[in-house]
Parts: structure tokens; C-alpha cells; sequence
């Protein structure tokens, strides 16, 4: 069960970063596709919290480090997804119209659930 669980973060992790990756790609070629946190557009911040957790998962190293980055990603995943539902925001949008920052949330939820399965006894 756990070999399943860890290749499942890995399919997580290679979703994320592809998708998050390509958004930042567009974000880089046409400033003003992701909502800003301050002056750095939030698809860089998610990007980066896909890339640090996912190096420290593949060299089983820093649980500490896995868990802040992609806590910090679902808690502005969770913020964003709650203003898009109820419309203070804009989440970049899918080409059939569906929100990003959905997606942001489960993949999120999805890394935090998985990592705590891994660490019990199964």
C-alpha cells in the first residue's frame, strides 16, 4: 500500500508541475494571466511550492520542508477558491472555462492527504 501511495504523490506531483509550470510559462510570456500576491504573480508561489516539496519527496528528505511549502500552496489554493466562488476573484481559467485554482486545491489537498497516509502504519 505504501509504494502505491508514493507513486500516487508522484502522478500528483507531475500533474502540478506540468500544469503549474505551463501557467507560469504564459504568465512569463504575457504578464498579467496569474492574480499577484503582492508584486509576484501567484503561479510562480504555486510552481515553486510543486518544485521544493516534490525535490524533498524524491530524495526522502525534510517532511518539515514537504509539508510548509505545500501547506502554504493549499492555504492560498483555499483562498483563492473560496474568492472565485464568491467572485472577489478571478482564477486563471481552463479553455473551458473552468477555474485553475480548483484544480490548485485538490492537488494541494491531494499532497498534504497522501504525505500523512505515507507516514501511518498501513
Amino acid at each position: 500500500m505504501k509504494k502505491i501511495i508514493n507513486y500516487s504523490i508522484y502522478l500528483v506531483f507531475i500533474f502540478g508541475i506540468l500544469g503549474a509550470g505551463n501557467l507560469a510559462y504564459t504568465e512569463f510570456l504575457h504578464e498579467g494571466t496569474c492574480p499577484k500576491l503582492g508584486v509576484i504573480p501567484a503561479c510562480y508561489i504555486i510552481f515553486g511550492c510543486l518544485l521544493i516539496p516534490f525535490v524533498a519527496h524524491i530524495f526522502n528528505k525534510g517532511k518539515v520542508i514537504y509539508f510548509l511549502f505545500t501547506l502554504v500552496a493549499l492555504a492560498i489554493a483555499t483562498y483563492a477558491t473560496m474568492g472565485q466562488l464568491l467572485g472577489n476573484i478571478q482564477c486563471p481559467k481552463m479553455e473551458n472555462g473552468f477555474p485553475m485554482c480548483y484544480i490548485s486545491f485538490g492537488i494541494f489537498f491531494s499532497l498534504v492527504t497522501l504525505k500523512i497516509l505515507q507516514g501511518r502504519k498501513i
